[in-house]
């Protein structure tokens, strides 16, 4: 039985343990949870270190330092059904396609225990999802981030689940007719038409609820295409800081995964230069950029509430018959507003989304 979350462990580290590693110091003392167990809460910053909240794991202690230990309620053992309305795309008795909202959660965890994706699928599909992913991931082959909206394909039973997901494993380099495509709204342009960035991703070592670019991280190659460029309000220009009309404030970018790390395509365009347009996490340091907006574009990103990323286009082989299944979805209404706004200040120059990533 885990410690009541109502109050929370404090340890003071002792002479004899200075110098060791912050979760085997907690280990010896709360035998209650095991050190994977916390571990897990170290890293989700429920533990502080004389009142600063520590994330390393193996973070080494000093003598007569206090630790405290928040432990949130148990798990719950099996999510519910809960009536969350579903845009369903497709649907047939081996998979469902859905197109996701924004604010939306795929599976329970921590923080996220109810109102997510899986607990409204439970609420669709009664006991047919696949068991394959465990019991609080019936059916999900992959993952859209909470603020990422659009297109997720869901296995409803086990076959379709191994299916499905060794094409997400291969993203079609196994010669498979399988794409995954996302429309990117970024600050400025990249200078070419189109690219590739093939840079490994691994977790940030200074902050482990953040991924990166890192030497010895797993594969991660993003194609990319230069939509559309926009440029910023036109304007009395300072003599002192002279501003070219032709450089754009922000970008449309279709990108396609070639492969499936975890914030792949944020990391990967803020790591060239060009963060998502709302992207808090890798896009922080952009925030001053909002200036070079149109004002409408300004209004449109200040209400936007997250990171400017939509999955539109889907493009799997079905796991019973075989046949091609090509999928797409729309911008939702606050991407189009933005997009109307950006369009509507300056257009360095257009192209029409046509839905293919060349």
């Amino acid at each position: 039985m885990e410690v009541a979350s109502s109050t929370p462990t404090a340890v003071l580290v002792a002479d004899d343990e200075a110098g060791d590693r912050l979760d085997r110091v907690l280990a010896r003392h709360i035998s209650a949870l095991s050190r994977t167990r916390l571990k897990a809460l170290i890293e989700a910053g429920a533990v502080a270190l004389d009142g600063e909240t520590i994330r390393d794991p193996s973070h080494r202690v000093n003598s007569g330092a206090a630790i405290r230990v928040e432990v949130p309620p148990p798990e719950p053992a099996k999510p519910k059904p809960e009536p969350i309305a579903l845009n369903v795309v497709y649907e047939d008795d081996d998979m469902i396609v859905i197109d996701k909202p924004k604010n939306l959660v795929v599976h329970p965890a921590a923080g996220h225990w109810t109102g997510t994706l899986v607990n409204a699928l439970i609420a669709h599909c009664g006991d047919s999802l696949s068991g394959v992913g465990g019991e609080r991931r019936p059916g999900i082959v992959h993952r859209l981030d909470k603020d990422t909206t659009g297109l997720m394909v869901v296995a409803k039973n086990d076959a379709a689940h191994r299916a499905l997901a060794a094409q997400f494993a291969g993203h079609g380099r196994d010669g498979e007719p399988f794409e995954r495509g996302y429309l990117a709204f970024a600050w400025g342009a990249p200078e070419r038409p189109s690219g590739v960035i093939d840079r490994p991703i691994d977790r940030d070592q200074r902050a482990r609820d953040r991924m990166a670019v890192r030497e010895g991280g797993r594969e991660a190659i993003t194609h990319w295409q230069l939509l559309e460029r926009y440029a910023g309000p036109a304007g009395p220009r300072r003599a002192s800081k002279p501003e070219r009309s032709d450089i754009p404030a922000a970008s449309l970018i279709a990108c396609r995964l070639e492969t499936g790390r975890t914030h792949q395509i944020r990391v990967h365009l803020a790591s060239i230069g060009h963060p998502l347009l709302g992207d808090e996490v890798y896009g922080s340091g952009f925030r001053t950029k909002s200036a070079l907006l149109p004002p409408k574009a300004q209004l449109a990103l200040s209400s936007l509430g997250r990171q400017a990323l939509h999955a539109y286009m889907l493009t799997v082989k079905h796991p019973s018959s075989g046949e091609i299944l090509r999928f797409r979805s729309e911008l939702p209404p606050d991407l189009t507003r933005l997009r109307e706004a950006l369009v509507g200040g300056r257009a360095a120059s257009s192209a029409k989304v046509s839905g293919d990533l060349k």
